[in-house]
């Protein structure tokens, strides 16, 4: 499991759970139920970092929790 904070929430819109990774721009995933969201929420942590990697960009260290929340 990754450090990184995440954030979820229920989506009237999508009908499903979100999750984001504010740490990773972008990094979101989704689900049908709150476990699955979060399931979800390690494999794209995961590609994100991948993709990062393979675009010679740097991985942000995980803070672990916002300093505005």
């Amino acid at each position: 499991m990754y450090k990184y904070e995440r954030i979820i929430y229920w989506s009237k819109d999508d009908n499903a759970f979100i999750v984001e990774v504010p740490e990773l721009p972008g990094c979101m995933a989704d689900g049908a139920t709150a476990q699955e969201a979060l399931a979800n929420a390690e494999i794209i942590i995961q590609e994100w970092i991948e993709v990062t990697k393979e675009r010679g960009l740097e991985v942000p260290e995980p803070k672990g929790k916002l300093m505005y929340a």
